[in-house]
């Protein structure tokens, strides 16, 4: 076996609903799958869905207080009013803020843009900024991506007597601000149909109001802020990023090409993948490091020079992000080894420390929910203050805003939603914090939900698997948050050509086969999987396996075949690593428990060894230190612990088993396997003991010794000198005649006299399967030919054979 690392979950389709929906919109019969399991049921609702574009854009008038804002904006245009945009340090503010910039510049207007400094001023309208907007003339403010919170400040401004137009996205609080107009889909009483705009996505709809058309010169900012922000990629957002990745790709802004050049991206390459972890990063690298006035120039430069030097600047921003990521991430894997060796496992982590950077505490929180699937909380803590800044990552099942909620008294400030937070409180708050956190997550989480889920679409067939069908899936795209990229199971696979890939063997490649297809006429499919190189040890040659992953083209050398990136793989069996005639056994054993110590698996223990024969006794020091069992059938239990590290634990308990010599049947060994019913990997060797040589004698073999015994009477030749003239005359080994010997006179049909082998008086007839002999040697030369002259393939049905006889036999006893 080979546990998976994560749950999986799947879906499934009605097969008559599948065939009908194919039909009808003429499309392959696994897009048809994912489409009814993603919700959408309808020819209609599919058609728009796969074909629609910019018909099924909203009225940007059903947004509230757009034509209050429309209206003033106007009003400034013509006065000659000075407007300021005040954005926010993200990638979606910072792509609103070059949106805005580019439609005003478009308008004529007289403006400027403002973007508060992460650290010195953080998040949202500051009283500050708004006096300083007084004294420089601005009358009109339009914020983007922020405001929807900023109560006490819009009442200053209004004091000072600027007028705020609020575009936003965030969740609303009780109390909205008055501003001059509000804009935001999730205001309560906003009839608006699409609720998951981006802060981009409404400046975009403010545009469109303005404008009077669907601004496509526009399309370009509103994608990289909607796949940024990671906003479900449907309905309004799926059009916003389907048209403007399409525009991008012939872009003519001079920062997105000079972006997409440090990238490494080709602009007719681009897609919504490529945004977010290409693009986002690098325009968030500004806003976390130093002034998202960096990333905002690069977005609306028209000189080539100035947006190739700033491209590079927030390339190396980025870089250095990664730099302190990955630094400020192993302090926060040496202090979670720290509480694991103190004994403290929470189910909810918070670590703090005064060196890290709030710009990058939320990347690292990620880093560590991936890593121990636990929602995280990582704050930076200033040391003249005392107040530790923090960034929240969460898992399902866990709401950190409503966690957040249920401490709000230790904070001075939070906010967020379901799977993300931030909050500021002083430092000696977090241990009252965290242990309330904890108290709440024994209450809310099960154990289920502390293992990561995959979910999955389908389970399918590699038959089911083509160019055309994959080319086909590509029509569900753009794919992100709310439309993830398709994930498939394929069940009973074989691997074949299984091997690691990269300068450091950290990937693996392998060819993917039904296991139950023949070999000749097999649907195969390439498969690689990142990061995975060390589960090759882990995965037999004889096993078969189920695989999770995503499907893509792979073209190389102008040849396109279909390619599967594999997510996650388990073997739902037990394994056989076959090592019967393996060189430096030693070695082999040493490597496994050396991996089982730290394994992938996270079991960390040992695999045990079991002999069968007393002679194993005398190898022991071969074994080094792993625990020793000797099957003994006169013992309670049968088996015997041969040294303390097997007296420390049960059979029962042992996940890898190494089969180090020959039983005497193999009834033996199916009762040794029965002792070890939790055994998931299983280790051939059939090394040491005594082996059966030799054949079963015929009954022909048997009647001539027994008819060269009947002479004796004549001949009277010793034993030695009959067993060699019996040899030399019938060609029989002498073992072999020895063997037949021992059974006639276990069955009493000669005796051995000082005149040598003499028939025995009125015997009768017997039959030779009752001589124990006969039958040891029968059973014996069985498990012989069963356990070493059978293939690997043979032998690990053997074993799943009597795992399923264990399994039965255990129902029926329970």
């Amino acid at each position: 076996m080979l546990h998976a690392r994560a749950r999986w979950n799947t879906n499934k389709a009605d097969a008559d609903q599948v065939e009908q929906f194919a039909k009808e919109l003429e499309i392959e019969p696994l897009l048809a799958q994912l489409l009814i399991v993603r919700g959408i049921t309808e020819k209609e609702q599919a058609a728009a869905f796969l074909y629609g574009g910019t018909d099924r854009i909203h009225d940007p008038f059903l947004l509230d207080g757009m034509e209050k804002a429309v209206n003033r904006i106007r009003q400034a245009l013509k006065n000659g009013e000075k407007i300021r945009v005040y954005g926010d340090y993200d990638a979606d503010g910072v792509s609103s803020t070059a949106l805005m910039v580019h439609l005003l510049k478009q308008l004529e207007a007289s403006f400027d843009y403002y973007i508060p400094h992460r650290v010195l001023e953080g998040y949202g309208l500051n009283k500050a900024a708004l006096a300083a907007a007084q004294e420089q003339g601005i009358h009109l403010i339009i914020t983007v991506d922020t405001g929807i919170s900023a109560v006490e400040e819009i009442a200053y401004a209004r004091e000072l007597g600027i007028d705020v137009i609020v575009t936003d996205h965030h969740e609303p609080p009780p109390l909205l601000p008055d501003a001059y107009a509000v804009i935001n889909p999730k205001k309560p009483g906003c009839s608006y149909p699409f609720k998951q705009l981006a802060g981009v996505g409404v400046a975009l709809k403010l545009a469109q109001a303005l404008l009077g058309y669907w601004p496509e010169q526009l399309l370009e900012y509103a994608a990289i802020g909607t796949v940024a922000d990671l906003m479900p990629l449907l309905d309004e957002n799926r059009i916003i990023v389907k048209l403007g990745v399409k525009q991008m790709q012939s872009t003519s802004n001079s920062g997105i090409r000079a972006l997409l050049d440090v990238a490494g991206i080709k602009p007719k390459d681009v897609n919504a993948t490529h945004i977010g972890f290409a693009l986002a990063p690098r325009i968030n690298a500004s806003g976390r490091l130093d002034k998202a006035d960096h990333a905002v120039r690069l977005l609306i430069t028209d000189d080539e020079l100035e947006a190739e030097n700033v491209a590079f600047d927030l390339d190396q921003l980025n870089k250095e992000r990664q730099r302190l990521v990955e630094e400020m991430t192993k302090q926060a894997m040496s202090m979670m080894e720290e509480k694991k060796a103190a004994g403290i496992e929470n189910k909810v982590i918070v670590l703090a420390h005064e060196d890290w950077n709030v710009g990058v505490i939320g990347i690292v929180a990620s880093k560590i929910v991936d890593k121990f699937y636990r929602p995280t909380i990582i704050l930076g803590i200033d040391k003249e203050s005392g107040l530790a800044k923090g960034s929240a990552r969460s898992i399902a099942g866990f709401d950190l805003y409503q966690a957040l909620h249920h401490c709000g008294d230790l904070m001075k400030h939070f906010g967020g939603h379901q799977a993300a937070a931030g909050m500021t409180l002083e430092r000696e708050h977090l241990p009252e914090l965290e242990a309330r956190l904890n108290v709440l997550a024994e209450e809310w989480l099960t154990p289920d939900d502390l293992l990561p889920l995959l979910q999955a679409d389908l389970t399918c067939s590699l038959e089911e698997i083509g160019l055309k069908t994959i080319q086909q899936l590509e029509q569900l795209g753009p794919f992100g948050m709310g439309n993830p990229t398709p994930k498939f199971v394929l069940s009973n696979i074989k691997c074949q050509e299984l091997r690691t890939i990269g300068k450091e063997h950290q990937h693996i490649k392998v060819t993917l086969q039904q296991s139950k297809a023949e070999a000749a006429a097999a649907a195969t499919l390439d498969a690689v999987g990142f990061n995975k190189g060390t589960m090759i040890p882990w995965i037999s040659s004889t096993a078969t396996l189920d695989v999770i992953g995503e499907l893509s083209i792979n073209e190389w050398n102008g040849v396109r075949k279909p390619q599967m990136m594999i997510q996650d793989l388990r073997i739902p069996h037990i394994q056989l690593f076959d090592w019967r005639g393996a060189s430096k056994l030693e070695h082999k054993l040493s490597e496994l428990a050396d991996r089982l110590s730290g394994a992938h698996t996270g079991e960390k223990k040992s695999p045990a060894i079991l002999i069968f024969h007393q002679e194993g006794i005398a190898l022991m020091d071969k074994f080094g230190k792993l625990p020793v069992w000797r099957v003994d059938k006169s013992v309670k239990g049968g088996c015997i612990a041969l040294n303390e590290q097997a007296r420390q634990q049960s059979l029962e308990s042992i996940y890898d088993l190494i089969l180090y010599d020959l039983p005497e049947d193999l009834p033996q060994l199916a009762g040794a396997l029965l002792m070890a019913q939790n055994v998931q990997r299983v280790y051939a060797v059939f090394e040491g003991g005594d082996r059966n040589t030799g054949t079963l004698p015929s009954r022909d073999m048997f009647k001539t010794v027994y008819g060269a015994v009947q002479q004796q009477k004549v001949q009277r030749l010793p034993s030695a000198s009959f067993l060699q003239v019996l040899s030399k005359r019938s060609g029989l080994s002498p073992t072999l005649i020895q063997f037949m010997l021992d059974v006639f006179m276990e069955l009493g049909l000669i005796n051995r006299t000082e005149d040598g082998y003499m028939p025995a008086v009125n015997t009768g007839k017997k039959e030779l399967s009752l001589s124990l002999l006969y039958q040891r040697r029968q059973n014996g030369i069985e498990a012989e030919q069963t356990l070493l002259y059978s293939s690997a393939h043979e032998l690990l049905q053997w074993l799943l054979d009597q795992r399923k006889q264990t399994i039965q036999l255990l129902e029926d006893i329970i």
